[in-house]
This record gives structure tokens, sequence and C-alpha cells, in this order.
């Protein structure tokens, strides 16, 4: 029962990024709202509210479906245009910035909250409307229902109002970046502070049974809860191979166990990996790293050419590189201090060079740029890290940045004034 109830957390957590989740769940509630208000009319509610506050209650039938009528046109349109908007932010975003950004947007719940007030709105006028007799007498005409489809009305009014301003303040690069940096600044955070607690070694896996995935996709979440469990119930220690958000293919190996395990067990545990066939920041933080740079690479491109939107994303870039400094390599889950599961994550060498590698392609012929990113090598070296070597890794990038710096730039004071700034991190560098 526990396992089910993990397992529907877990499908609940990738069906939430889904642009017609929160639509479909407002639109059903518009549904039984209508049938609920319906079912009070027929106890009376507008016939008491007629005798005591008539102001309230719109007692034509004529007037009320006119009414209705007109709310259902204006909200489609509304409906309509919002959709329009909501495809324009998705095409420009992919064409200005990177396709990559796009499961971000599409997963903003403001936007889908807005869409699905829109639909709620529409079904219970609609629900209402059909319900109006205008040959009928006052008392049978759904007044209060109608007064409450004309407040809902005025609330989608204002929630389109919101929409327009928040889908403007969406589209901005600037904006964009904030976003996917607090994402990814709060995962490494939560990552960071439950690494200080583990103090207990992991022994080595080298010779332990690897067991092999039976699906592909982007490894996303892992039900860690239910495989603790499955560890303590069975005895057994489990070495997650793949990184979390690496895409994952079919009969590649998934984990290593020091026990050999039978099939009913390997399927127990296989059924606490969820995979996806898209990415979000919340579920993996080195998303966040290559989003930004490739935003940082699309704005160098000679189509775009916008260097202050690449000095933006380096800034960004330089403070989640800080906070990653503070993080391990590897990663353990415990319970009561014992260690049960061991997994692993994205070297900071790799994902320096990963980082590091198609922002010199593109970033490496503009001095400004080229400062820029030693200026974020040098910040980096004084930061406080996990790790003795990630000096070293930051060192060698730079290195690397100068050496083609220096092959790409042809002005010679331009290469002087970057070998100056190459000496306060002391590189071996050298004028050709």
């Amino acid at each position: 029962m526990k396992q089910l109830f993990n397992r529907t957390i877990s499908f609940f957590n990738v069906l939430e990024s889904k642009i017609a989740f929160y639509p479909t769940l407002l639109a059903f509630l518009g549904f039984n709202f209508a049938f609920f208000m319906l079912y009070l009319e027929n106890r009376g509610v507008s016939k008491y509210l007629l005798e005591h506050v008539p102001v309230l209650v719109v007692d034509n039938g004529d007037t009320a479906m006119t009414i209705l009528s007109s709310l259902i046109t204006g909200l489609i349109s509304m409906v309509v245009f919002s959709f329009s908007m909501v495809m324009l932010l998705l095409s420009q975003a992919s064409s200005n910035f990177s396709p990559r950004l796009l499961p971000g947007l599409i997963s903003d719940r403001r936007h889908q909250v807005i869409l699905g007030i829109y639909l709620f709105t529409i079904l219970y006028c609609i629900f209402i409307l059909f319900a109006i007799q205008p040959t009928g007498n006052k008392s049978q005409i759904p007044g209060f229902a109608v007064l409450l489809g004309i407040i809902q009305t005025v609330v989608s009014i204002y929630a389109f109002i919101y929409f327009i301003h928040n889908i403007s303040q969406s589209i901005q690069i600037s904006n964009i970046l904030q976003n996917i940096f607090e994402t990814a600044k709060s995962r490494l955070t939560k990552l960071i502070d439950t690494e200080e607690k583990q103090k207990s070694d992991f022994p080595e896996t080298e010779d332990w049974k690897e067991y092999h995935s039976e699906k592909s996709g982007y490894l996303q979440n892992i039900s860690f809860t239910n495989l603790v469990d499955i560890c303590e119930s069975e005895d057994i220690k489990l070495h997650i191979l793949p990184v979390k958000g690496i895409f994952v293919l079919s009969g590649i190996p998934l984990f290593r166990c020091n026990k050999d395990l039978d099939e009913d067990k390997v399927k127990k545990i296989l059924s606490n990996f969820n995979f996806s066939r898209e990415e979000l920041v919340a579920d993996n933080y080195t998303l966040a790293f290559k989003q930004i740079t490739e935003i940082i690479v699309k704005a160098m491109s000679p189509g775009i050419n916008d260097p202050g939107t690449a000095i933006n994303g380096i800034d960004y870039l330089t403070e989640l590189l800080a906070l990653r400094m503070k993080k391990k390599d590897q990663s353990m889950i415990l319970r009561d201090e014992v260690a049960y599961i061991k997994l692993n994550t994205i070297d900071f060498e790799d994902l320096l060079y990963n980082i590091m590698a198609p922002i010199r392609t593109y970033c490496k012929n503009d001095i400004i740029l080229v400062q820029k990113l030693l200026l974020m090598f040098y910040y980096l070296e004084k930061q406080e890290s996990d790790n003795t070597n990630y000096c070293k890794y930051l060192r060698k990038e730079a290195e690397s940045l100068m050496k083609d710096a220096k092959a790409s730039i042809e002005n010679e004071e331009d290469i002087e004034k970057a070998t100056e700034l190459a000496a306060r991190f002391n590189l071996h560098t050298t004028k050709d």
C-alpha cells in the first residue's frame, strides 16, 4: 500500500507539469459546481433571496439567457487569445533562447490556473444556461446562479489582466534566467543540506551483480523511501549507476546489488524508478547548467549576437558553480545512520567541461566575454569547496580558454589585457 502511494505521488508530480493538468481539473470542478448550484436552486435558494434580497437575483428568463450567452462568448474569445499568447511565448523562447526551456515554461502553474479559471466559468455558465426556462415564473429562474456566473466572469477578467502582465514578464530573458537559477539553487541547497548529515561509508561495488533497465527515458524520479524499505527487509545494498536526469536506454545496467536477486525482487525494485520523456530543473539541477549554457551559446550565435544576455548568463553560472563546489560528487541514502543506497552524480570536472566546451567555441572571439569568464574562474577559486581538486579543474578550463582566445583574437592589446587578467590566476600563459 505504501509503495502504491509513493508511486501515485511520483505520477502526480509528472502529470502536474503538463499544460492541460490544472485546466482540466478546474473545468471538472466548474462542471460539478454548476450541478451543485442547480441543486441549491431546486431547494429554493433563489426564491428565498428574491423575497429577502431581490437585488441579488435576476428574475427574468430572457435577461438571464442573454447575460449568460454574452459571458460565454466573451470568455471563449479570452481563452483563444490567451492560448495564442502561450503558443507565441513558447515559440519565441524556443527560437531565441533554447528549446530546452519549453518544459519549464509549459509547467508554469500560473498560466495553467488562469486557463483553468476560464474553463471553470465557461462550463459553469453553459450548464446554468441549460437550466433556464424563459417562460417560467420568477421562482423557477436560477437567478442566484446567474449572479455567481457574472461574479466568476469578473474574476476571469482580472485573471486575464494578470495573465497579460505575467506573460509579458515571462518572455524576458532576465526573468527566465532568474527562475532557472532560483529553482536550481533550491534543489542544490537541499542536496547539500542532506549530504552534511551523511557520515557513513559505502563499500566498493565493482564486484556486485548488475541489473538492467526494462524501460528507456530520462531517469527523473526515484522512490527512495520504498527502496530503503526493500533494502532493510531484504538486507541488501544498492548502487544506482546512471546519473539522475540522464537518458537511460533499455537494457543498460541500472543498479548493482550486493546479493543475487530473483525476478520478483528485481521487478519490485525497478518499479520505483520513474522515467520521463522530458526534463525539469526541479528534479535535476544539472539541467539548469545546460539551459543557461545553451542560452549563452544561442546569444553569441551569429544570428542573434547578444553579448549582454551572455554576460547575464555567466553571472548566474558563477553563482550556481560556487554552490555546486560545496556538494560532493557522490551521494548516499541513509536510514538510522546506515547507508543503503549509493547514487552516482555528475562529477564537477565533467560538469565544468560540459559547460565550458560550447561556451569557449562561441565566446573565444569576444575579449569582453573572455575577461568575464576569467573573472568567473578567479572568483570560484576563492570559494569554499568540498574537494581540493576542484581548483585544479578550474585552472585547467581557464588555461583552455586562454589558449583558444589567443588563437582567435588578433588584436595584441586585447591579448595583453586577457593575459594580465589571467596572471591573477597564476596561469601558465605566454605571448605568441
